[in-house]
């Protein structure tokens, strides 16, 4: 997943010097989004762990 936020930003990065506002503004939205699911998703796992090590 944090992959997909990796190419999303660069794809935002070449369309931003390319001039492409929309797109560089879009691509740059969704990886937003995905990092965000990947830290939440990163935080659950650690918390789950931690509860499974409890027992």
């Amino acid at each position: 997943m944090l992959r997909l936020v990796i190419l999303f930003f660069i794809i935002a990065l070449v369309a931003a010097i390319f001039g492409f506002g929309g797109i560089a503004a879009g691509a740059a939205g969704i990886a937003k989004i995905i990092f965000f699911i990947f830290i939440v998703l990163l935080l659950l796992s650690i918390i789950g762990g931690g509860i499974r090590g409890w027992r």
